[in-house]
């Protein structure tokens, strides 16, 4: 697997990671909720951008992004 693969990888399970956290429920559920909702594929399309913003501002932007398409956390 190329870096870049697992520089993606890594990164998206720190967004799931740090999503869970902040939104209070496991990372299981963060996971499936991203999932659900779109979000994890807007982080991969977009990861080139993504991975140079804070966390903070992510995770912001993944929490906007699901209530927008229904998500309710």
């Amino acid at each position: 697997m190329s870096r870049q693969i697992l520089d993606k990888i890594e990164y998206l399970v720190l967004l799931v990671s740090e999503f869970a956290a902040r939104s209070r429920v496991s990372e299981a559920e963060a996971y499936r909720y991203l999932r659900k909702y779109g979000a994890l594929a807007l982080c991969s399309k977009h990861y080139n951008i993504m991975h140079t913003l804070s966390v903070e501002e992510n995770i912001q932007t993944l929490r906007d992004y699901c209530q927008r398409r229904g998500g309710r956390l």
